[in-house]
């Protein structure tokens, strides 16, 4: 085997030297005596180069190991989902080792709902079809209390959606555009930011004591993508308008970095105000920056605002937070705190950030060769 310069391996067209292509994985493997694999693998990667090349022949190999370790996917699944069914069916959440169903979620169905668009993905359409009846028959939103707006949506109104987007069973629209209604009033705040709890029987809403009162960034920016899909698919035009009014808010206040604080307050109609210094791709800001730059591939790649935003956020991230761990030299993102001081410790939610460069990188107007591009591919690997 012949070396590239710094004595990385420099593996060949043929692909048959790229070291983690094991072999594929039989139908009837018991993965009760699975060992891990353990750490100091990829150690390669760490200064983000692409040491090997990927060929035809590579990619058949990649694809031929997923496909039988799918079967094994599957199967977990459905391992899953017949525990579910007998233990818990129609319940928030299933307890597996207790086989205890709770419901503190709303009493929404939240698993199974949750679960649709997995079930029709992996071919399982009996248990689809069983589950759209208990949708279409049994929940209801009439009831139901107070829930966060932001779990509620990512996990109930977007399961909804995305099983009408692939069924195309009307049900589905049918069921999201209630649950939608009774979500958007939480919008009705001064500002137009969403309120983080709201009442899906009364309309009431409120953001929660334990965060001060303040509006959560990662909350208030993580439900465009859903409303504005429910806002087309139902004709109805105040879902994209209201969700979309946070970002044209938040676009207004964005610091010169790109880098957003994690909590906002009211400052009047159609505006807000920062709180507070702490900046964190982890708990709190994590999924706003995902939705800059989902929300303008979602659109088409023509709502320019959504990749300035994210653009303007991964140089702010480039030139601060990204660090490396000593004495290994591993990549990560840290947080900043008052007066710019680096907090150099990583949230396990920070690790959406690798796709997201890469999804980033691939879609730059620029170019995948262009400079940025290839600066946040090298970070990503």
């Amino acid at each position: 085997d012949g070396a590239a310069s710094g004595g990385v391996p420099n593996y060949g067209a043929g692909g048959s030297h790229y070291p983690y292509m094991v072999s594929d994985v039989p139908s009837d493997y018991d993965f009760s005596r699975y060992e891990p694999l353990g750490g100091g693998r990829f150690a390669e990667y760490k200064d983000g180069s692409a040491p090997y090349e990927v060929t035809p022949s590579l990619m058949k190999q990649s694809d031929d190991l997923a496909r039988s370790r799918r079967v094994h996917v599957k199967r977990a699944m459905e391992h899953i989902w017949r525990n579910y069914r007998e233990y818990a069916f129609g319940k928030d959440e299933l307890h597996p080792i207790s086989h205890r169903a709770t419901s503190n979620w709303g009493g929404m169905g939240t698993t199974l709902v949750d679960s649709l668009d997995t079930l029709w993905l992996m071919g399982m359409r009996t248990e689809f079809d069983e589950a759209r009846e208990w949708v279409a028959d049994k929940l209801s939103n009439a009831n139901v209390g107070q829930v966060s707006g932001f779990e509620t949506t990512i996990r109930s109104l977007g399961g909804l959606l995305a099983a009408h987007s692939l069924s195309g069973d009307k049900v589905f629209l049918e069921k999201a555009d209630d649950l939608g209604a009774r979500l958007i009033r939480a919008y009705d705040t001064p500002s137009g930011l969403p309120h983080g709890s709201v009442n899906l029987s009364t309309g009431h809403s409120n953001n929660f004591s334990w965060n001060g009162n303040h509006y959560i960034l990662a909350e208030v920016g993580t439900q465009q993508v859903e409303y504005r899909y429910l806002s087309r698919a139902t004709g109805k035009p105040d879902y994209a308008r209201k969700s979309e009014k946070v970002f044209e808010i938040l676009h207004k206040i964005q610091p010169g970095d790109g880098l957003m604080m994690q909590n906002l307050g009211d400052a009047g109609p159609g505006k807000a105000v920062f709180s507070g210094s702490k900046v964190s791709f982890g708990a709190m800001g994590d999924s706003v920056y995902e939705y800059m730059l989902k929300v303008w591939v979602q659109g088409g790649r023509t709502e320019p605002m959504y990749r300035e935003m994210w653009d303007k956020a991964i140089d702010g991230v480039h030139d601060q937070l990204v660090q490396k761990s000593e004495p290994s030299g591993m990549t990560f993102l840290a947080d900043r705190l008052t007066g710019s001081r680096i907090d150099r410790k990583m949230d396990h939610l920070v690790c959406f950030m690798g796709g997201a460069l890469a999804l980033g990188a691939y879609t730059d107007p620029g170019g995948v060769d262009s400079e940025r591009a290839r600066r946040d591919l090298r970070t990503a690997r």
